[in-house]
Protein backbone atom coordinates (compact mmCIF):
# COMPACT_ATOMS: atom_id res chain seq x y z
CA UNK A 1 0.00 0.00 0.00
CA UNK A 2 1.12 3.32 -0.33
CA UNK A 3 1.74 5.18 3.01
CA UNK A 4 2.68 8.55 3.66
CA UNK A 5 4.74 8.52 6.68
CA UNK A 6 5.31 11.80 9.13
CA UNK A 7 5.05 10.52 12.60
CA UNK A 8 6.61 13.72 14.31
CA UNK A 9 6.54 14.40 17.09
CA UNK A 10 7.22 10.65 17.39
CA UNK A 11 10.26 8.40 15.89
CA UNK A 12 10.10 5.40 14.23
CA UNK A 13 13.07 4.39 17.08
CA UNK A 14 10.13 5.18 19.32
CA UNK A 15 7.06 3.97 18.13
CA UNK A 16 8.57 0.74 16.36
CA UNK A 17 10.82 -2.51 17.13
CA UNK A 18 13.49 -2.63 14.72
CA UNK A 19 11.82 -5.83 13.36
CA UNK A 20 8.17 -3.75 12.84
CA UNK A 21 10.08 -1.10 11.23
CA UNK A 22 11.94 -3.44 8.70
CA UNK A 23 8.78 -5.18 7.93
CA UNK A 24 6.46 -1.67 7.49
CA UNK A 25 8.96 -0.46 5.00
CA UNK A 26 9.47 -3.70 3.56
CA UNK A 27 6.18 -4.42 2.95
CA UNK A 28 4.67 -1.27 1.75
CA UNK A 29 5.39 1.80 -0.30
CA UNK A 30 6.77 4.51 2.01
CA UNK A 31 7.27 7.96 1.50
CA UNK A 32 8.91 9.30 4.13
CA UNK A 33 8.85 12.64 5.27
CA UNK A 34 12.11 14.14 6.55
CA UNK A 35 12.30 17.23 6.53
CA UNK A 36 12.14 20.70 3.96
CA UNK A 37 9.00 21.45 2.76
CA UNK A 38 6.22 19.35 3.63
CA UNK A 39 3.01 21.22 2.00
CA UNK A 40 5.16 20.54 -1.29
CA UNK A 41 5.57 16.94 0.24
CA UNK A 42 2.45 16.14 0.86
CA UNK A 43 1.36 17.54 -2.58
CA UNK A 44 2.97 15.32 -4.43
CA UNK A 45 2.46 12.21 -2.89
CA UNK A 46 -1.01 12.84 -1.37
CA UNK A 47 -3.18 11.60 -4.66
CA UNK A 48 -1.44 7.97 -4.40
CA UNK A 49 -1.50 8.03 -0.50
CA UNK A 50 -3.93 5.42 0.72
CA UNK A 51 -2.65 5.37 4.00
CA UNK A 52 -1.48 8.26 5.90
CA UNK A 53 0.10 8.24 9.31
CA UNK A 54 0.93 11.77 10.47
CA UNK A 55 -0.48 14.84 13.02
CA UNK A 56 -0.24 17.09 10.65
CA UNK A 57 -4.11 18.89 9.72
CA UNK A 58 -6.01 17.45 7.19
CA UNK A 59 -8.41 20.08 6.20
CA UNK A 60 -11.05 19.97 3.25
CA UNK A 61 -8.15 20.97 0.40
CA UNK A 62 -5.60 18.33 1.33
CA UNK A 63 -8.33 15.98 1.69
CA UNK A 64 -9.67 17.14 -1.61
CA UNK A 65 -6.02 15.81 -2.99
CA UNK A 66 -6.23 11.99 -1.70
CA UNK A 67 -8.68 10.41 -3.81
CA UNK A 68 -7.66 7.05 -2.54
CA UNK A 69 -7.20 7.75 1.22
CA UNK A 70 -8.54 5.10 3.30
CA UNK A 71 -7.20 5.82 6.49
CA UNK A 72 -5.45 8.07 9.13
CA UNK A 73 -3.27 6.79 11.65
CA UNK A 74 -2.77 9.48 14.33
CA UNK A 75 0.19 8.19 16.04
CA UNK A 76 0.68 10.79 18.53
CA UNK A 77 -2.35 8.68 19.92
CA UNK A 78 -5.26 12.16 20.51
CA UNK A 79 -7.92 12.73 18.19
CA UNK A 80 -7.28 16.62 17.25
CA UNK A 81 -9.32 19.21 15.66
CA UNK A 82 -7.14 19.69 12.93
CA UNK A 83 -9.05 17.14 10.53
CA UNK A 84 -12.10 17.92 8.57
CA UNK A 85 -14.11 14.73 10.03
CA UNK A 86 -17.11 15.45 8.38
CA UNK A 87 -15.51 15.10 4.81
CA UNK A 88 -13.74 11.33 6.38
CA UNK A 89 -17.07 10.66 7.17
CA UNK A 90 -18.55 11.28 4.33
CA UNK A 91 -16.08 9.53 2.29
CA UNK A 92 -15.76 6.26 4.59
CA UNK A 93 -11.71 7.48 5.75
CA UNK A 94 -11.04 6.05 8.75
CA UNK A 95 -9.49 8.06 11.15
CA UNK A 96 -7.55 5.74 13.90
CA UNK A 97 -5.56 6.22 17.38
CA UNK A 98 -4.03 3.79 18.73
CA UNK A 99 -4.87 5.48 22.56
CA UNK A 100 -5.11 2.18 24.30
CA UNK A 101 -0.95 0.94 24.16
CA UNK A 102 -0.50 3.07 26.97
CA UNK A 103 -3.63 1.98 29.40
CA UNK A 104 -2.10 -0.99 30.89
CA UNK A 105 1.43 1.25 32.02
CA UNK A 106 -0.88 3.90 33.22
CA UNK A 107 -2.73 1.38 35.18
CA UNK A 108 0.23 0.55 37.19
CA UNK A 109 1.29 3.75 37.64
CA UNK A 110 -1.75 4.41 38.81
CA UNK A 111 -2.31 1.36 41.28
CA UNK A 112 1.34 1.91 42.56
CA UNK A 113 0.24 5.86 43.35
CA UNK A 114 -2.64 4.69 45.40
CA UNK A 115 -1.11 2.43 47.41
CA UNK A 116 1.90 4.81 48.48
CA UNK A 117 -0.89 7.88 49.22
CA UNK A 118 -2.72 5.16 51.60
CA UNK A 119 0.64 3.82 53.30
CA UNK A 120 2.64 6.63 53.37
CA UNK A 121 4.96 4.99 51.02
CA UNK A 122 6.84 7.91 49.47
CA UNK A 123 5.86 10.61 52.22
CA UNK A 124 8.24 8.26 54.84
CA UNK A 125 10.46 7.95 52.37
CA UNK A 126 11.02 11.99 52.59
CA UNK A 127 11.10 11.92 56.24
CA UNK A 128 14.12 9.21 56.61
CA UNK A 129 16.33 11.22 54.06
CA UNK A 130 15.70 14.05 56.37
CA UNK A 131 16.66 12.29 59.37
CA UNK A 132 13.04 12.47 60.90
CA UNK A 133 11.66 9.21 60.07
CA UNK A 134 8.67 7.47 62.24
CA UNK A 135 9.02 3.48 63.12
CA UNK A 136 6.72 1.03 63.72
CA UNK A 137 2.95 2.14 64.01
CA UNK A 138 4.07 5.72 64.78
CA UNK A 139 5.01 5.48 60.71
CA UNK A 140 1.00 4.33 60.14
CA UNK A 141 -1.12 6.15 62.06
CA UNK A 142 -2.74 8.05 59.08
CA UNK A 143 -2.28 4.53 56.40
CA UNK A 144 -4.98 2.52 55.34
CA UNK A 145 -5.23 -0.64 52.95
CA UNK A 146 -6.61 -0.93 49.98
CA UNK A 147 -7.96 -4.64 50.70
CA UNK A 148 -11.76 -4.12 51.22
CA UNK A 149 -11.86 -0.64 50.64
CA UNK A 150 -14.17 1.56 48.04
CA UNK A 151 -12.75 2.63 44.60
CA UNK A 152 -14.14 5.50 42.30
CA UNK A 153 -13.48 5.92 38.72
CA UNK A 154 -14.13 9.42 36.94
CA UNK A 155 -14.23 7.94 33.14
CA UNK A 156 -14.27 4.35 32.12
CA UNK A 157 -12.22 4.04 28.83
CA UNK A 158 -9.53 1.86 27.97
CA UNK A 159 -7.62 3.06 30.97
CA UNK A 160 -10.19 2.81 33.66
CA UNK A 161 -11.20 -0.90 32.54
CA UNK A 162 -7.29 -1.50 32.89
CA UNK A 163 -6.99 -0.39 35.92
CA UNK A 164 -10.12 -1.79 36.97
CA UNK A 165 -8.85 -5.45 36.08
CA UNK A 166 -6.22 -4.90 38.49
CA UNK A 167 -8.48 -4.62 41.25
CA UNK A 168 -9.85 -8.19 42.40
CA UNK A 169 -7.11 -8.77 44.54
CA UNK A 170 -7.81 -6.26 46.74
CA UNK A 171 -11.59 -7.39 47.36
CA UNK A 172 -13.03 -4.10 46.55
CA UNK A 173 -16.09 -3.81 49.00
CA UNK A 174 -17.77 -1.39 45.64
CA UNK A 175 -16.27 -0.16 42.55
CA UNK A 176 -18.35 2.91 41.39
CA UNK A 177 -18.07 4.69 38.23
CA UNK A 178 -19.08 8.08 36.62
CA UNK A 179 -19.17 7.93 32.89
CA UNK A 180 -21.84 10.11 31.22
CA UNK A 181 -20.80 8.70 27.70
CA UNK A 182 -21.57 5.07 28.83
CA UNK A 183 -24.67 3.74 29.94
CA UNK A 184 -25.50 2.22 32.99
CA UNK A 185 -26.51 -1.16 31.83
CA UNK A 186 -22.80 -1.66 29.65
CA UNK A 187 -21.12 -0.70 33.16
CA UNK A 188 -23.00 -2.95 35.29
CA UNK A 189 -22.13 -6.06 32.65
CA UNK A 190 -18.40 -4.94 33.35
CA UNK A 191 -19.16 -5.59 36.86
CA UNK A 192 -18.96 -2.32 38.17
CA UNK A 193 -21.31 0.23 39.80
CA UNK A 194 -22.87 3.29 38.00
CA UNK A 195 -22.78 6.38 40.14
CA UNK A 196 -23.20 10.10 39.89
CA UNK A 197 -19.80 12.52 40.21
CA UNK A 198 -21.08 12.99 43.42
CA UNK A 199 -21.63 9.29 44.50
CA UNK A 200 -18.28 8.32 43.01
CA UNK A 201 -16.64 11.40 45.12
CA UNK A 202 -18.34 11.33 48.38
CA UNK A 203 -18.51 6.92 48.62
CA UNK A 204 -14.96 6.10 47.58
CA UNK A 205 -11.74 6.15 49.47
CA UNK A 206 -9.54 5.61 46.37
CA UNK A 207 -11.11 7.59 43.46
CA UNK A 208 -9.27 7.21 39.72
CA UNK A 209 -9.40 10.07 37.53
CA UNK A 210 -9.15 8.77 33.80
CA UNK A 211 -11.54 10.58 31.63
CA UNK A 212 -10.47 12.34 28.60
CA UNK A 213 -10.76 15.92 28.71
CA UNK A 214 -14.03 17.21 26.24
CA UNK A 215 -15.70 19.99 25.80
CA UNK A 216 -17.87 19.23 28.61
CA UNK A 217 -15.51 18.50 31.29
CA UNK A 218 -13.12 20.95 31.79
CA UNK A 219 -12.85 21.73 35.65
CA UNK A 220 -15.21 19.24 36.42
CA UNK A 221 -13.28 18.29 39.78
CA UNK A 222 -13.42 22.05 41.42
CA UNK A 223 -13.65 23.76 44.83
CA UNK A 224 -17.33 22.94 45.57
CA UNK A 225 -17.02 19.03 44.97
CA UNK A 226 -13.90 18.51 46.07
CA UNK A 227 -15.08 19.04 49.64
CA UNK A 228 -17.34 15.83 49.23
CA UNK A 229 -14.08 13.56 49.52
CA UNK A 230 -14.06 11.68 52.78
CA UNK A 231 -11.23 13.36 55.17
CA UNK A 232 -7.88 11.01 53.88
CA UNK A 233 -9.45 10.01 51.04
CA UNK A 234 -7.10 9.73 47.75
CA UNK A 235 -7.43 11.24 44.70
CA UNK A 236 -5.13 9.95 41.74
CA UNK A 237 -4.69 11.93 38.37
CA UNK A 238 -3.97 10.06 35.44
CA UNK A 239 -5.02 11.43 32.38
CA UNK A 240 -5.49 15.26 31.43
CA UNK A 241 -5.24 18.22 33.58
CA UNK A 242 -7.77 20.31 32.93
CA UNK A 243 -10.43 17.66 34.25
CA UNK A 244 -9.34 19.36 37.61
CA UNK A 245 -9.42 22.67 38.64
CA UNK A 246 -5.38 23.30 40.05
CA UNK A 247 -6.27 26.21 41.49
CA UNK A 248 -9.06 24.58 43.75
CA UNK A 249 -6.18 22.39 44.00
CA UNK A 250 -3.70 24.24 45.54
CA UNK A 251 -6.01 25.62 48.14
CA UNK A 252 -6.85 21.95 49.12
CA UNK A 253 -3.47 20.42 49.29
CA UNK A 254 -1.87 21.89 51.96
CA UNK A 255 -4.61 21.53 54.37
CA UNK A 256 -4.10 17.80 54.02
CA UNK A 257 -7.87 17.24 54.20
CA UNK A 258 -7.24 14.75 50.91
CA UNK A 259 -4.57 13.15 49.88
CA UNK A 260 -3.63 13.32 46.04
CA UNK A 261 -1.55 12.22 43.37
CA UNK A 262 -1.36 13.40 39.91
CA UNK A 263 0.82 12.11 36.49
CA UNK A 264 -0.39 15.47 34.68
CA UNK A 265 -0.04 18.66 34.65
CA UNK A 266 -1.76 22.06 33.31
CA UNK A 267 1.26 23.36 31.47
CA UNK A 268 4.19 20.36 31.00
CA UNK A 269 7.29 20.58 31.14
CA UNK A 270 6.30 22.68 35.05
CA UNK A 271 8.13 25.44 35.10
CA UNK A 272 11.43 25.47 38.24
CA UNK A 273 9.44 28.42 39.82
CA UNK A 274 5.62 27.04 39.32
CA UNK A 275 4.68 27.11 42.94
CA UNK A 276 3.15 23.87 42.58
CA UNK A 277 6.42 22.28 43.06
CA UNK A 278 5.72 23.61 46.93
CA UNK A 279 2.71 22.02 47.27
CA UNK A 280 2.52 20.16 50.56
CA UNK A 281 0.97 16.41 50.41
CA UNK A 282 0.96 15.72 46.82
CA UNK A 283 2.73 13.19 45.31
CA UNK A 284 3.96 14.05 41.78
CA UNK A 285 5.15 12.06 38.53
CA UNK A 286 6.14 14.00 35.79
CA UNK A 287 4.07 12.69 32.92
CA UNK A 288 5.77 9.21 32.75
CA UNK A 289 3.11 6.55 33.15
CA UNK A 290 2.91 5.43 30.21
CA UNK A 291 6.15 6.46 28.91
CA UNK A 292 7.74 2.60 28.58
CA UNK A 293 9.43 1.19 25.83
CA UNK A 294 7.28 -1.81 25.34
CA UNK A 295 3.84 0.43 25.49
CA UNK A 296 5.46 2.80 22.74
CA UNK A 297 6.17 0.14 20.34
CA UNK A 298 2.97 -1.40 20.76
CA UNK A 299 2.06 2.08 18.86
CA UNK A 300 3.83 0.58 15.68
CA UNK A 301 2.37 -3.27 16.44
CA UNK A 302 -1.23 -2.01 16.36
CA UNK A 303 -0.99 0.34 13.33
CA UNK A 304 0.52 -2.61 11.20
CA UNK A 305 -1.95 -5.06 11.94
CA UNK A 306 -4.85 -2.09 10.64
CA UNK A 307 -2.63 -1.82 7.47
CA UNK A 308 -2.71 -4.82 6.80
CA UNK A 309 -6.69 -5.43 7.46
CA UNK A 310 -7.37 -2.33 5.69
CA UNK A 311 -5.24 -3.19 2.42
CA UNK A 312 -7.16 -6.87 2.62
CA UNK A 313 -10.90 -4.96 2.74
CA UNK A 314 -11.72 -5.67 6.37
CA UNK A 315 -12.36 -2.95 8.93
CA UNK A 316 -9.42 -2.20 11.29
CA UNK A 317 -9.87 -3.42 14.99
CA UNK A 318 -6.96 -2.60 17.03
CA UNK A 319 -7.07 1.06 16.89
CA UNK A 320 -9.74 2.97 17.76
CA UNK A 321 -11.48 4.56 15.35
CA UNK A 322 -12.94 8.66 15.55
CA UNK A 323 -16.49 8.30 16.24
CA UNK A 324 -18.72 10.96 14.78
CA UNK A 325 -20.77 11.53 17.98
CA UNK A 326 -17.99 12.08 19.84
CA UNK A 327 -14.83 12.82 18.25
CA UNK A 328 -15.21 16.85 17.55
CA UNK A 329 -15.82 17.10 21.44
CA UNK A 330 -11.72 15.71 22.66
CA UNK A 331 -9.60 18.78 23.67
CA UNK A 332 -6.45 16.30 23.79
CA UNK A 333 -3.38 18.36 23.69
CA UNK A 334 -1.15 17.54 21.20
CA UNK A 335 2.02 16.22 22.87
CA UNK A 336 4.95 18.49 22.84
CA UNK A 337 8.80 17.10 22.96
CA UNK A 338 10.49 20.36 22.39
Amino acid sequence: MKIIYDPAPRTAAEMFSPEDYAAFVKNHDVAIYDGGDRDAFYDRHLPDCEILMSQQPMDTERLAKAGRLKAIFNVETNFLPNIDYDICFQRGIHVLAPSGVFALAVAEMGLGMAISLARGIHSEHARFLHGTERYGLDGNLDAELLTGSTFGFIGFGDLGRALNALLPGFRPKAVRVFDPWLPNGHLERLSVQPASLEEVLSESRIVFVVASITTENRHLLNRDNLKLMQPGASLVLLSRAAVLDFDALKEIAPTGRIRFATDVFPEEPVAAADPIRALPNVLFSPHRAGALTSALQEIGKRVLEDVDLIGRGLPPVACRRAERETVKRMRSKPIDKT
